[in-house]
Order: structure tokens, then C-alpha cells, then sequence
């Protein structure tokens, strides 16, 4: 006799879509939030939230765009959303420095909360920055998996209110047109500040396109050429505009932007290039933005950031530098420009390994790039990651790019041999490491394998 189907949990209803379960999980917060709620809310808040976890991402049963298998247990845990527990299709970065799927997180805030989820920090702003670097990785892990993740929806509206175009024309005519100097400072001020509180107001330069180079011109003016602060403001505007997506085609394609950055990374003060580097980043979204800006001559300034650089503005270089080399004819820019001895020496010193590890492993993709990364003992320092790490995303990249070295080199196995002997660690991660991460290691493991079998053969 067949057993019937298991009933739902309490507080679900089978016949409720998606849509129809985040409207009354919404309403079922607000009434937990208002501090009026019986235990039967929370009850069935938890039963809603397991419902549309299950319509919605349907972990360990369906993939991302919602018709394909997919492991769960094997998506890297950078990926989920820490809100809905599923892969994220649109992540987007808040106040806090926190990564969420953006369709979670806006209905964290509609809800009425002003805190971080994960960190209960409160937030100032509920401004969503689009984490277009883990967007990437995302969408290369969902292609070497068979997945397909979904376009991100349209959520910016480049409506342009006339309040926000004649504060925008007031603000903009006192940098290029006021009689002094500190005029024209206070108001490059007052636009960096509009421009990082509205992210709404961002979408004005769609209206005034020619706006960027007008506004490096007016640098040229006396009393603001040489002035510090006055530069790092512009680059901050840029960076701020940046952000609208929308205006990222609009900033590429003017005359000036682009190069008006990278002399900034080459000249400004360590705020200056930090934010400068954090600009390229955003821009560098498009293919289009990539090929222009690695012509133009990032890479050198990048990469001397990369190695000199604040804590922050090694970040905002390795992330630009990334998100650069996913075009090809960039990366053997990076190589020219030093980038693997710059790496190499950030993972042996400790102090950027996760970044300059995935920077190598997508390097290590072409046989030059591997080779390099050999002559300057990559094998044992990629080893030493596997071992060290207690990140999971790093022991994978390690793995991606000594399983490149022992492709291309095979000498080197027995260097990977020995330290197996006596340490053990592609065993161990073969068995514990993430998806990738087991498949490169049992590759690993399958080549010393043979090469065993054939050295005894000839014996």
C-alpha cells in the first residue's frame, strides 16, 4: 500500500507560489517586529520560510535557474545568500561590507529592519552596491558545474526627478563657473556627498553625460590643480556614479574618465588611488570597459598598489586586477606588469592570500602564466596554502593552480609526492575540500598514481 504524501508543515499552503509565500512572510515579520505576535507567528513565519526556500531555491533538488540538478552540499558557502540559504543570482554588498542576493535583503529592509542581518550592526543607509566580483565567480563556478545562472533583473530605474536635475545643474555650475577656488571645492563636495547618500540621484549623469570630462577640466582652474583633497573628491564622484549601472558604459566611453583614474592610481595620496582602484573595479563590470582600461595602461599602477598599498587599497587593486585579467588579453598585461612575483609574495608574507590566490588560479589557466608561477617555487608555496588555509575558497584555488603546474610540468610531481608522503593534505582534501577543489586534488592523486605504476613497470 502506497504512503501518503507527507503534509505540509504547519502554517503552509500547498497551493502558495513564490510570490504569494514572500508576501505573507512579509507580513508575518512585520507583526514579529511590531512586538504583537503569538508563538503561532513565528510558527508559521518558520514554516513559510522553509516553503519558499524549497519554491523558491529548492535546495539539493534544483539548480539555479530552477531546472537543473545541482548538489547543495557542494556550492561554495561564498555563494549563498545567508538570508534564503540559495545561490545567489544578483549580489549586492550593504552598509556593513556584508554580501546578500539582493531580492533578500531589500525584503529584510522593507520589512523595517535598519540592522545587518548577520553582523546586527545598525545601518545608516540601506544603499545595495552590486558585488559584481562575486557575481562573476558565481557564474564561472555555475558554468564549470552545468548551471545557468539566470540575468539579474532590471532593478534600477533611470528616472530622473527634476528636483534631483536642478540640484545636480546648481551643484555642477559652482565647480565649473564660481569665482573661487573654495567655492568650487565646497561643491566638488557637496556633489561626492549627494552622489554616495542618493544612490537614485546617481542616475542623473545619464541626463549630463558630458559631465565627468567638465568636471576634471575645472581641476585645471588655480587653487584646485594641486590640491589633494580636491582629487580624491573627483575620483570619489566617479566612483559613486560608477555604481548606477547604467552609467558604466556612459563613464567608459568618455575621453577623459578612464584616463583621468589611472593618473590618479599613478599620482593621488593612498585615498586617492584606493578609491581610484575601487572605480576600475566597478567599470570593469563591462568587457567593453576591460579591454579599454588594460590599454590604457591600469595594470603597472594596479599592480604597485597590489603591492604597496593601505589593507584597503590592496583589496580595491586585487579586485580591480581580477576582474581585469577575465579577459583574456589582459592577463598577459598582468604578467608583464609583475603580477605573479607581486602574488607569489603576498601569499608567502601572509597578508592577501585569498585574493592573490584567486587571481593566480585564473592565471593559471595558460601555460606562460603556469610557468611563472613555477619559477617562482609555486609548487611549494601552492602546497603550503592547501595545508595552512582555513579557507575553503583558498585551498580550491591553490588546488586550481598546482594541479595547472603538475599539467604543464611534470617534474614537479614528485615534489607534490614527497610532501604528500609526509603530510597527506590532496588525500585529506580530495575527501573534505570543495567540489572543485576534490576533483583537481583526485587528479593530482590519479597522475602519481600512474606515475608510480609506470617507475615500478620499468623496474
Amino acid at each position: 500500500m502506497a504512503k501518503p504524501a507527507p503534509a505540509p508543515a504547519a502554517g503552509a499552503r500547498e497551493d502558495e507560489d513564490a510570490p504569494a509565500l514572500r508576501r505573507r512572510l512579509r507580513r508575518l515579520v512585520a507583526a514579529a517586529t511590531a512586538g504583537a505576535a503569538s508563538e503561532s507567528v513565528f510558527d508559521e513565519a518558520a514554516a513559510a520560510l522553509a516553503a519558499l526556500r524549497d519554491a523558491e531555491v529548492g535546495v539539493g533538488r534544483k539548480g539555479v535557474g530552477g531546472g537543473e540538478e545541482a548538489d547543495a552540499a557542494a556550492v561554495p558557502a561564498l555563494f549563498l545568500c545567508p538570508i534564503s540559504s540559495g545561490i545567489m543570482r544578483d549580489p549586492v554588498v550593504i552598509e556593513s561590507g556584508q554580501t546578500y542576493d539582493r531580492r533578500s535583503i531589500q525584503e529584510w529592509f522593507s520589512a523595517g529592519n535598519q540592522i545587518c542581518p548577520q553582523t546586527q550592526q545598525v545601518l545608516s543607509h540601506t544603499i545595495l552596491i552590486p558585488n559584481h566580483l562575486v557575481r562573476t565567480m558565481i557564474s564561472q563556478w555555475c558554468t564549470e558545474n552545468g548551471l545557468t545562472l539566470p540575468e539579474i533583473e532590471n532593478q534600477e530605474e533611470d528616472h530622473v526627478t527634476n528636483s534631483e536635475e536642478k540640484t545636480f545643474d546648481e551643484i555642477f555650475i559652482k565647480i565649473t563657473s564660481s569665482s573661487s577656488s573654495g567655492g568650487r571645492k565646497q561643491a566638488i563636495k557637496d556633489l561626492r556627498l549627494v552622489t554616495k547618500r542618493n544612490s537614485e540621484f546617481r542616475a542623473v549623469l545619464g541626463q549630463r553625460p558630458d559631465s565627468i570630462a567638465q568636471m576634471i577640466m575645472a581641476r585645471s582652474t588655480p587653487g584646485l590643480q594641486n590640491d589633494p583633497q580636491v582629487l580624491e573628491d573627483m575620483v570619489t564622484i566617479i566612483l559613486n556614479f560608477s555604481i548606477h549601472d547604467s552609467n558604466k558604459k556612459i563613464i567608459g566611453d568618455d575621453s577623459e574618465a578612464i584616463q583621468f583614474l589611472i593618473w590618479a592610481l599613478k599620482s593621488g595620496d593612498m585615498g586617492s588611488r584606493s578609491n581610484s582602484a575601487a572605480a576600475i573595479f566597478t567599470l570593469s563590470a563591462l568587457d567593453s570597459n576591460k579591454e579599454k582600461i588594460g590599454k590604457l595602461g591600469a595594470m603597472d599602477p594596479l599592480i604597485d598598489l597590489l603591492e604597496h598599498g593601505s589593507i584597503i587599497a590592496k583589496k580595491d587593486a586585487a579586485s580591480a586586477i581580477f576582474s581585469l585579467c577575465l579577459l583574456h588579453e589582459n592577463r598577459s598585461i598582468a604578467a608583464r606588469s609583475g603580477i605573479v612575483d607581486v602574488a607569489m609574495r603576498a601569499i608567502d608574507d601572509q597578508s592577501l592570500v585569498e585574493e592573490s590566490l584567486a587571481i593566480l588560479a585564473l592565471l593559471s589557466r595558460n601555460q606562460e602564466m603556469v610557468e611563472i608561477i613555477t619559477e617562482f617555487n609555486g609548487t611549494a608555496s601552492m602546497l603550503r596554502s592547501i595545508r595552512e588555509s582555513e579557507c575553503k575558497r583558498s585551498k580550491e584555488n591553490a588546488m586550481v593552480v598546482l594541479f595547472a603546474i603538475c599539467t604543464y610540468n611534470r617534474t614537479k610531481l614528485k615534489e607534490v609526492e614527497a610532501d604528500e608522503s609526509i603530510n597527506g593534505s590532496l588525500t585529506f582534501l580530495a575527501q573534505t575540500g570543495t567540489q572543485r577543489a576534490r576533483r583537481k586534488a583526485s587528479g593530482i592523486l590519479e597522475k602519481m598514481k600512474r606515475t608510480m605504476h609506470n617507475r615500478h613497470c620499468s623496474c
